[in-house]
Order: structure tokens, then C-alpha cells, then sequence
């Protein structure tokens, strides 16, 4: 079975294009302006790999210019590797070499990782990169010169990036200088050098569950137990974390209120402060997972990040939910006394990430790529297209529609999940089963995590297998 792509069948009318490559520029010939325009939209993901470009006498009539310029443009494409033509289709937008194969989130360890051939995976819940990234790269080459005569080390991270992280904490409410901010390569690395300082070895930690599973990786490597709390679409009650505490023993607590993995939820402020409030009276510090919170996809205001309601907490966030998984950017937030362990912890798993990489995420930070309504219109468009699809096709399925994120937690009606996942494998669809976000060492069984990350008819074909896969189990 061949998986299926936006690519294959997308087109762009001539009047979308040319509100995208937006007014000739005056000081070149307008054949090269048009070609330099596509081919960034290409290379910045604007315009998809496959899509049919408009014909050459429609490009003619909605941009005004002769058909020599446009059909002289549409060949330099050809001849960059951005165009191809095709008998009877056109020209078809391409990126040279094709989009490379893979580049997927990790899977959990322990769950096979190989994918059959044209099998759709839905194991992962990472979006594809942003547009305008390519275009970053081009700015952060510019001015990369600032660096090189140095040695490239920024343990810390450079000033760039610490800056444009800590004005947009600041930003969303939650005041925060530049010097509270260490870089790291990837959430998972800031995860665990956080647990280092928080949690030591054979203590005890509180977290809810299900929870993202790498996440309780890194902390199992650090903890005896973890001591869960359930969690719904509402969120976890404070009521529940009041009972799990007592008696736990535990240092830590952590907590993702932003837009919940899997569940999608998000903690109100009233139950932040509350929440705060219990953390300081049983004398625990929280680990906060803020990976998520940039992505809101419904019309809400946001409320303030969970370390101004507690102030001992830790943070730690990252752009690639944000922006692209391949950036391998993230950062640790933390009040300053313990700036200097945290350090050190971070020193101990590696001694400073990528510069190029940095600058190109301060960029796009500051610039608001990654929460802008293009976005946000894109993944509400595509949580549409699986919520619709699921409702209409196996309508005895629960869930809530999340107010940000990337996913949907399926409540099943009947505890077959592993079975599911099982079946919609042989149909050539990668799931997770729901014990793997489990605190416990088994459970879920009722629950299917659906993220929407990919393409709309990816997503559309990965429904209409879902459902052959559910009546096979049942």
C-alpha cells in the first residue's frame, strides 16, 4: 500500500500565487524575482513538494507580465531543481533530491521502530517545519562570521538565543532575564539535567498520567518511583494531586499544563495557583514541561506560565513542537539560585549545542514564526480532519477537541487498544497503544492517542484504515 501525500494531487490557483511571492521586486528582470519567489516558497515549505504550479497563461493574466517572462522563470526553476514538467500535469514544484526520507520523533524505547513499506506513521506528533525556516538559515549565514574566530563553545547558550527565550517569557507574563535561561540540545537533555539537580537517585517524583513516554524515561533513570495522578481532557485535579502527595516521600513534582501529552488538556490558572499552593506546603518542586504551549490552536488567552504561580519551579521548553524537530534547540527556565547546579548538570551531558542552530531559533522566536495564525489555521484545519473522520466512522468513540497541541486521547468503548494497534499495523498504520503513556506498568487499555500533525489526506487515509483496523478487533 502506497501511503498517500498532499503532494500527489495539490495544486495553487494563480491568484494564491501571486498574493505569495507578493510585488515584483524593480531592481531585477522580473523572470528572475518570479523564479527566486517560488523557489523560496518551495524551500521555506509554503508551496509543498508535488503541488501544480499554475499555468504559464494564468500566471500571465493575474501578474500583469509578458509569457516570456513567466515561461522564462518557470524554466530557471526547472534548471535549479525546484520544478519538474510533467505530460499533461504541468509544472510541478519539487525540492531538489526529494523530501528526505525518515525524520520522525522517536518512539519510545521498547516499541518496534521499522515502518513497512507505505505505511502511514502515527506513532509521532511532530509537525513539519515552519515556513520561513530555510529563510532563517539564510539570515543566521549572514551573520554566523560574529562566531568563528571564537572556539564555538556557549555552554549556556549563546546571548541571542537566552535573550529572544526570556522577552517571550516575559512576554507571556512570567518575568525572566536572560541569565535564567541554559541552553540545551533538545527537551529531553534539558529534562534529564533538570532531574539530576530536582530529583537524585532513588528518590521519588509525582507525576500524572498518562504522560508523554520519553519523558518518563528520563525520569525513571533518576527516580525509585514515580507516584501518578490521573489526568483527564479537564485536566488533573487538585484534589487527586493532595492524595498522591501525602505519604509519597516525593522531592519533585512533574507537570506538562500546557496542552497535555496525550490528553491535550490545560491547566487554568485558578488550578495553577492552587496547584502552586500545594507544591509549597508539601515542600515540592515542580519540573514543568512547557514544550507545547506556543502551539494554541482555538481563539483563548493563555494563562501565565506555571512559574509565576510557583517560583521554585523549573521549566523547560523547546522549538520543536514550535518550530521543527531538526533545530535540536530547547532551553531550561529556573529561578537563579539554582542557575549554577543546573549548569553543571548540563555540562555533564554535553558542552553547548549547535550556534547556527541557535541564531536561526532566536530569529524566528523574535519574529512570532511558529504561533502566528497561519499555524494555527493549519493545525485546527487538520484536528477538523480526524475528529470529523473518527466521529463518522466509529461514532461510539469519545474524545474532546483540545484547545492546542497535536493530538486526540480516544476514549474506546471497549479496552482493546494493544489489539488496535496490532490490527491497524497489518493495515498499514503505526499506532501507539495507550499503556505506552501509562505511569503504571500496564493500563489504557480504553485509550488511543490520534495526533494531527500530518498532511490533511495523510490524516484522511489514516482514518479510513483506523476504522478497517477497529472492526478487525471487534
Amino acid at each position: 500500500m502506497e501511503p498517500a501525500t498532499s503532494a500527489s494531487t495539490a495544486s495553487i490557483s494563480a491568484t494564491r500565487l501571486v498574493v505569495m511571492v507578493g510585488t515584483p521586486e524593480v531592481d531585477r528582470p522580473a523572470y528572475q524575482w518570479l523564479s527566486e519567489a517560488v523557489r523560496s516558497l518551495v524551500a521555506d515549505g509554503r508551496l509543498l513538494h508535488g503541488t501544480r504550479l499554475p499555468s504559464e497563461r494564468s500566471m500571465v493574466a493575474a501578474l500583469g507580465l509578458s509569457r516570456t517572462t513567466v515561461t522564462r522563470a518557470y524554466a530557471e526553476l526547472r534548471d535549479r531543481g525546484y520544478a519538474t514538467a510533467r505530460q499533461g500535469s504541468g509544472t510541478i514544484a519539487v525540492l531538489p533530491g526529494g523530501p528526505a526520507a525518515g525524520g520522525a520523533e522517536p518512539v519510545p524505547m521498547g516499541v518496534p521502530g521499522s515502518a513497512p513499506a507505505g505505511a502511514i506513521d502515527w506513532r509521532s506528533a511532530a509537525p513539519p517545519a515552519v515556513a520561513g525556516l530555510t529563510s532563517a538559515y539564510a539570515r543566521a549565514g549572514e551573520h554566523i562570521g560574529r562566531f568563528v574566530s571564537g572556539m564555538g563553545y556557549f555552554p549556556v547558550g549563546i546571548p541571542e538565543i537566552r535573550e529572544a527565550v526570556a522577552q517571550r517569557y516575559t512576554e507571556r507574563g512570567l518575568a525572566t532575564s536572560p541569565d535564567q535561561i541554559i541552553v540545551t540540545t533538545g527537551a529531553t537533555e534539558g529534562t534529564a539535567a533538570a532531574a539530576q539537580v530536582l530529583l537524585g537517585r532513588g528518590s521519588r517524583v509525582i507525576a500524572e498520567t498518562p504522560a508523554y513516554p520519553n519523558s518518563l524515561v528520563t525520569l525513571r533513570r533518576e527516580v525509585s518511583r514515580v507516584v501518578p495522578v490521573p489526568i483527564t481532557w479537564d485536566g488533573s485535579d487538585v484534589g487527586a494531586w493532595e492524595s498522591a502527595t501525602v505519604g509519597s516521600g516525593a522531592r519533585a513534582a512533574f507537570l506538562t499544563p500546557d496542552f497535555h501529552n496525550p490528553t491535550g488538556a490545560l491547566l487554568d490558572a485558578e488550578r495553577r495557583d492552587q496547584l502552586a499552593a500545594l507544591w509549597r506546603r508539601h515542600k515540592l518542586t515542580g519540573l514543568v514541561d512547557e514544550t507545547l504551549a506556543e502551539l494554541v490552536i482555538d481563539d483563548l488567552t493563555m494563562p501565565a506560565p506555571m512559574a509565576a504561580f510557583a517560583t521554585s519551579a523549573v521549566t523547560v521548553g523547546s522549538v520543536s513542537k514550535m518550530l521543527w524537530g531538526g533545530l535540536r534547540v530547547a532551553w531550561i527556565r529556573a529561578p537563579r539560585n539554582l542557575i549554577g547546579p543546573l549548569t553543571q548538570a548540563r555540562m555533564s551531558i554535553g558542552l553547548g549545542g549547535p550556534v547556527m542552530e541557535q541564531m536561526v531559533a532566536a530569529d524566528l522566536i523574535r519574529r512570532g514564526v511558529g504561533s502566528d495564525n497561519e499555524r494555527r489555521d493549519s493545525l485546527r484545519s487538520r484536528r477538523r480532519v480526524v475528529m470529523d473522520g473518527i466521529h463518522e466512522a466509529l461514532p461510539d468513540w469519545t474524545t474532546v477537541a483540545p484547545p492546542g497541541g497535536l493530538w486526540l486521547w480516544w476514549r474506546l468503548p471497549v479496552p482493546r487498544s494493544t489489539a488496535l494497534v496490532r490490527a491497524a499495523r497489518e493495515e498499514g498504520l503505526l499506532m501507539l497503544p495507550g499503556s505506552t503513556f501509562a505511569v503504571a506498568e500496564s493500563g489504557l487499555e480504553h485509550w488511543v492517542r490520534t495526533p494531527f500533525a500530518l498532511p490533511e489526506a495523510d490524516l484522511t487515509e489514516a482514518v479510513v484504515r483506523l476504522a478497517r483496523a477497529w472492526a478487525r478487533v471487534t
